[in-house]
């Protein structure tokens, strides 16, 4: 068995996973932990929207689920989600409460429960206004009202840390091992009308302002003059569909966005180069998905990316059409560059913690709160594999 799925002497017997509004890399890292949990012998609630189950399928990895309906703003049906999580805690005890996001966090918190809760900082708050004010009032809330708050990125265990958070720790989010590509290269690469020399070009990611792929949109429409053009591809679905597509119309940019795919595997299989553009990412599924199959990556020196990537990939400052157009032009016109970060992705990514690690080390914390589960001080002692912030 894997460190993952050996259970944890003296570790809790039940624990609740919570989430939000999800259709990417928090739901399926809520799911990889579920599964390892209840391959170790862990009873494992998992409370959140309805969609959430219907997409993750938290019940076919062992898990028990029970509706929560946290959408992805706050609204005055928080209340109801506050209400609708305190009847699903009552129904099955547990141990330690989980939540994923602050979303969720601020649900928990508010609703008290009897065992310690955790919180894990997913996204950092990019917006500004009113949301952005409230988003902020939600960080503090969060921090201040967790045992333990998790960041996926060592920015994130700061700032949970600047607002008053008792114990904030560093914990990395692994990005679940993708299955092996169903589909050879020149089949993926023909679906999208890729010809000979062509470069295929990938992203991946939900389609919201904060990946800013106007800014990989911007620069493909540059490359319409390269011989041969590069074939620009995104996948994912989003908010941010209709004003990209719309950008994509008006610049006459050789890109195609795919909608959700279920087949990354596939997609990198074909790609000559991937993109990441973001204005903040923590430790972004897709960058350690495309280092894990070798393919190049360019991407924005922006939160957790550098740690994750180090000189594996070619980062590039957030926010700059020209930093991206220089960047992919030079890999694309010197194959020996590309080939070069391609083997240094793959050796880097051997260096990550696995879903394994991630699982056990969640175990571990959860074993030291269940034994103290009344105790906050002795939270933060003998806690192997966090990293105490």
């Amino acid at each position: 068995m894997s460190a993952a799925t050996e259970p944890t002497p003296g570790g809790p017997g039940s624990v609740a996973l919570l989430l939000a509004s999800s259709t990417g890399g928090v739901g399926q890292h809520v799911r990889s932990v579920a599964r390892g949990l209840a391959a170790a012998g862990t009873t494992v609630l998992v409370c959140g929207p309805a969609a959430t189950q219907e997409q993750f399928d938290f019940t076919g990895v062992g898990a028990r689920f029970e509706p929560v309906e946290i959408p992805a703003k706050p609204t005055p049906a928080d209340a109801r989600a506050v209400s609708a999580l305190r009847r699903a805690l009552a129904g099955t005890p547990v141990d330690v409460v989980h939540a994923h996001g602050l979303r969720a966090g601020l649900v928990a918190v508010l609703a008290r429960p009897a065992a310690p809760v955790v919180v894990t900082w997913h996204n950092a708050v990019l917006a500004g206004g009113l949301r952005g004010a409230l988003s902020r009032l939600v960080e503090r809330v969060v921090a201040r009202g967790a045992r333990v708050a998790l960041g996926a990125s060592a920015d994130l265990v700061d700032r949970a840390t600047a607002l008053g958070a008792a114990d904030a720790r560093l914990a990395p989010v692994a990005a679940p091992t993708l299955p092996a590509p169903r589909r050879r290269r020149a089949a993926v690469r023909a679906e999208f009308g890729v010809q000979g020399e062509q470069p295929l070009v990938l992203s991946v990611g939900r389609l919201h302002p904060q990946k800013r792929y106007d800014i990989l949109i911007d620069a493909a429409a540059r490359w319409r003059s390269r011989d041969p053009a590069p074939v620009v591809v995104i996948a994912g679905s989003g908010p941010a569909y209709l004003p990209l597509a719309a950008r994509i119309s008006a610049v006459r940019a050789p890109v195609t966005l795919l909608g959700h795919r279920t087949d990354v595997a596939d997609l990198l299989a074909g790609a000559d180069l991937a993109v990441v553009t973001s204005d903040w990412e923590a430790r972004q599924l897709f960058a350690q998905e495309a280092l894990r199959a070798g393919v190049p990556l360019v991407a924005t020196a922006v939160g957790g990316l550098p740690d994750l990537v180090g000189d594996a990939a070619l980062l590039v400052p957030p926010g700059e059409v020209d930093a991206i157009d220089n960047a992919v032009r030079d890999l694309l016109d010197h194959p020996d560059r590309r080939a070069e970060l391609g083997r240094r992705g793959a050796e880097r990514a051997a260096t990550w913690p696995t879903e394994a690690d991630t699982v056990a080390t969640l175990a571990a914390l959860y074993a030291e709160l269940a034994a103290h589960p009344d105790d906050p001080a002795a939270a933060g002692v003998d806690a192997p594999g966090t990293g105490s912030g």
